[in-house]
């Protein structure tokens, strides 16, 4: 990677709103050498790792430090005022790649799911995904929202790491498979097409899932796989 990685100086930001109210913003052509990107994960391709941390179905590598310090910069420049967001208090990002066939994902990996589970209440996450695939059918990310109460929200999350398979399977009505559009307990309310070089910002609170619609074609090989760049940043909220 280069010494300094070099974000759109001038990017040109899409709000794009959400049925619950919400937005994701949406920066094309972020990235001034993409290439440069996939040739670097490419070349550390034996260091990815298994995710052991949470619940993503794949691999990832960590970012170098550097390219983690433009990315916050190119965070509070142009997006940070989008949220409620005062000053970021940690950020961290990696290079991740979806990996797991569809019969090989655990119950917490059925459903959407939010990023920011616990934390202090004055502060909030936000997240970003730059896509750094050219093909569009390995599946962008949708947004959605909870059709029954907060409580049995954290049920099915509390029964999903607690329970096997088959008895979590038959408590819930769900069965093994990527989360691709509305059911029972979740509603679609948006999503955003993966793009070349396409870099979405989004509240970490929303639930979300990668749109995972051909899980045939995913490939451990970051020149020819669902290879994205995630970013979380926390960060300290406005005063009342």
């Amino acid at each position: 990677m280069p010494a300094a990685p070099i974000f759109n100086p001038q990017p040109q930001i899409e709000r794009i709103a959400l049925a619950n109210g919400q937005h994701c913003l949406v920066i094309d052509d972020a990235v001034t050498e993409p290439e440069r990107f996939v040739a670097f994960a490419a070349a550390q391709g034996a260091a990815f790792r298994d995710v052991d941390f949470n619940a993503y179905p794949g691999t990832y590598l960590l970012s170098p430090a550097d390219v983690a310090a433009a990315l916050n910069e190119f965070f509070v420049q142009h997006l940070r005022r989008h949220f409620d967001a005062r000053r970021v208090l940690d950020m961290h990002c990696r290079f991740s790649m979806v990996t797991r066939r569809p019969e090989e994902l655990r119950p917490p990996q059925w459903f959407c799911h939010r990023d920011n589970l616990s934390g202090p209440p004055d502060q909030s996450i936000q997240a970003s995904v730059l896509y750094l695939f050219r093909d569009p059918g390995l599946g962008g990310t949708s947004f959605y929202e909870a059709l029954v109460p907060p409580a049995e929200i954290d049920a099915l999350n509390r029964d999903a790491f607690t329970l096997d398979v088959a008895e979590f399977s038959r408590k819930w009505g769900l069965s093994a498979g990527y989360m691709t559009g509305s059911n029972h307990l979740f509603r679609r309310i948006g999503s955003i097409a993966a793009r070349w070089n396409r870099l979405i910002f989004y509240d970490g609170s929303i639930l979300h899932s990668g749109d995972i619609v051909a899980p045939e074609r995913l490939n451990a090989d970051p020149e020819q796989g669902r290879l994205t760049f995630n970013s979380f940043f926390t960060c300290r909220r406005h005063m009342a």
